[in-house]
This record gives C-alpha cells, sequence and structure tokens, in this order.
C-alpha cells in the first residue's frame, strides 16, 4: 500500500527563520504548496512547490560541499580510497550540470540531475548576476573542499572504529526527535563518538557565523542524546567554519552544551512553536489560518531574496528593492 503523506506540525531551525522573516513565505513553503509535487494538484499549489525548491547560488554552493565532504565521509568509514583532487573535480562537474540545468529552467520541465538540487531562483527571475560572481560560487566551494582537507577531521574519522561511527548527514526520514511533544527536525553534519566515549557533532559551515548558528547545533546535541541515549551534558559540538582559514586550518568553535544552553533552547524553541501554533485555524490537524493571518514582510530587502516574490506580486518591487 502506498505512503500517504500527511502536512504534520513539525520544528526546524529553518522552519523558524522562515517564520520570522516573512508570514507570507511562511504559509506559502508549508502549507499552501502542500501536496504541489502531484501532477493532480492545483496550478497554484504546483507553481509554489516548484518555486519552494529552488535555491540561490550561496546555498547551492554549500548544498554541493556537503553532498561531497558526506561521500568523503561515508568512503572513509568504508574503508574506499579518497583522492582529494577527484572530489573536487566531481564537485565541480556537479556544479557545471546544475548550472547548465537551472540557466535552460529545466527544472521546470522535468527532474534535475541530482535529487538535491531543483534549480536556482536567479535563473528564475532571471537576475543580473555577473560571470564572475558564478565563478565567485565554485570558488567558495573549490575552497571549502581544501579547508576540509586541511582540517583535522579525514585523519579523525580514518581512527574511527565501526563502533564509534553514529551518522553522517543522514537525512529527513532519519534524524528527527520529539521535544515536548513537537517533531523536530535536526541532522547533524558528521556524528561520532570519541575515545572517551563522548558523543561528538561536528557542522560544515561555508559561509561566516552569524547568529542561530549556536542553537542549531545545540539542536543537534539534543537529537543525539535522545537517539543514541547519552546523557544531553556530555555531548560535544564543533562548528568548523571550512572558508575562514587559522594557521592554514579551517577556524573551528565549540558550542557549550550545559544545563543553562540547553534550558535557553528550549525556551526559544517553547516561543517558536507557540508562535507557530497561534497561526492555525485547527493545531490538531495542522491546519493554518486564512491567508490574511499571514501578512508580508515590509522588508523589501527581504522580498529581494525570496523565491514566492512573483506569487506575491512584488517581483517588481524586489527588484527596485535589489
Amino acid at each position: 500500500m502506498p505512503r500517504v503523506l500527511t502536512n504534520d506540525f513539525s520544528w526546524s531551525k529553518s522552519r523558524h527563520e522562515k517564520l520570522s522573516e516573512c508570514l507570507r513565505a511562511y504559509y506559502f513553503h508549508y502549507y499552501r504548496s502542500w501536496g504541489g509535487w502531484d501532477k493532480a494538484a492545483p496550478q497554484e499549489a504546483r507553481e509554489l512547490y516548484l518555486l519552494k525548491k529552488l535555491g540561490n547560488r550561496y546555498t547551492w554552493a554549500g548544498s554541493v560541499v556537503h553532498d561531497a565532504i558526506k561521500d568523503v565521509l561515508l568512503d572513509i568509514r568504508a574503508g574506499r580510497p579518497v583522492d582529494p583532487p577527484k572530489v573536487e573535480e566531481r564537485a565541480r562537474h556537479v556544479m557545471r550540470e546544475d548550472f547548465r540545468h537551472s540557466k535552460s529552467r529545466a527544472y521546470r520541465s522535468g527532474k534535475g540531475p541530482r535529487k538535491s538540487f531543483a534549480g536556482l531562483v536567479e535563473h528564475e527571475y532571471g537576475e543580473p548576476v555577473t560571470d564572475q560572481a558564478w565563478k565567485d560560487s565554485w570558488e567558495t566551494a573549490r575552497a571549502a573542499l581544501a579547508g576540509f582537507f586541511a582540517s583535522r577531521w579525514p585523519t579523525v574519522a580514518r581512527g574511527l572504529k565501526p563502533e564509534q561511527w553514529l551518522e553522517v548527514d543522514a537525512g529527513f526520514e532519519f534524524s528527527h526527535f520529539t521535544l515536548d511533544g513537537v517533531k523536530v527536525f535536526a541532522i547533524p553534519d558528521f556524528a561520532y563518538v570519541d575515545e572517551s566515549g563522548a558523543p561528538v557533532v561536528v557542522d560544515w559551515k561555508t559561509g561566516r557565523a552569524r547568529e542561530g548558528y549556536d542553537e542549531q547545533v545545540l539542536g543537534y546535541a539534543l537529537y543525539v542524546a535522545q537517539r543514541y541515549r547519552f546523557p544531553v551534558e556530555r555531548v560535544r559540538t564543533s562548528l568548523v567554519y571550512l572558508n575562514e582559514l587559522k594557521d592554514a586550518a579551517p577556524l573551528e568553535t565549540d558550542v557549550p552544551v550545559d544545563a543553562q544552553a540547553v534550558a535557553g533552547f528550549r525556551a526559544h524553541f517553547s516561543r517558536s512553536v507557540e508562535r507557530m501554533r497561534a497561526l492555525l485555524a485547527d493545531p490538531v490537524s495542522n491546519v493554518a489560518k486564512d491567508e490574511s493571518a499571514f501578512p508580508m514582510t515590509e522588508d523589501l530587502g527581504v522580498c529581494a531574496k525570496c523565491v514566492f516574490r512573483r506569487a506575491c506580486g512584488r517581483e517588481s518591487v524586489a527588484i527596485a528593492a535589489a
């Protein structure tokens, strides 16, 4: 019997950020576009679903890096050889194929060259992006991969015994837990148990440090503690900024996982969930209120980056803001 998909209420860092940026975009992304993958769905839902799957050139470069590092770690775990130049060349090939697919807007007529890529918002809206800016996207990815191979993490991974591995970017189907009765998605890039028996969570970043990263990895820590039955205070976390070098290796920062930090995360989570539920006509079935309860943001700078600017009728003002 085929699986029946239901739009269940859940929480994630990205969902909270969408809620904070623009309520209308939040509504389109999590409610109005639901079911849009089905050819029999209303045209509006299908269009919104297509738009919400688009990325931008910054998130695109980051996703290519994350996928490449995931493959490297899985190869190490399986005992397969890893050749950094081949990893870089494969990533370059992926970005070339992605770019061709997106530039031709082939995402509107069929599947992309890989499951985790749909298309780019810059091509959908015909944004004026210079050739150098596109080359910079590749350079960001290339430098991040070079940073990873210059870091201690390949050596750490090679030194792990089979029973020490926990997860390598396992995906939404696997990496989630329940907090205060709410399903929470938390997908660590890399998680393992060190020689002392402590779980370690590692998160790769291709951009600069920004607000919210600490809470993101705290969510990962709670997930690892619950799924693998560790005391949460034993979990260690590390943010690795692959494009920020210090002494020829990527900058790393540890996020404390203590009672105060966990309490802060839970308080933030509770406020966010309360605000999301206040926008529901039926909290039990996760049915949203009418669109009027989700006003558009007043910040046109947000519109200039939003995939839904056309659906909101703000495409022209977004161009002006950009």
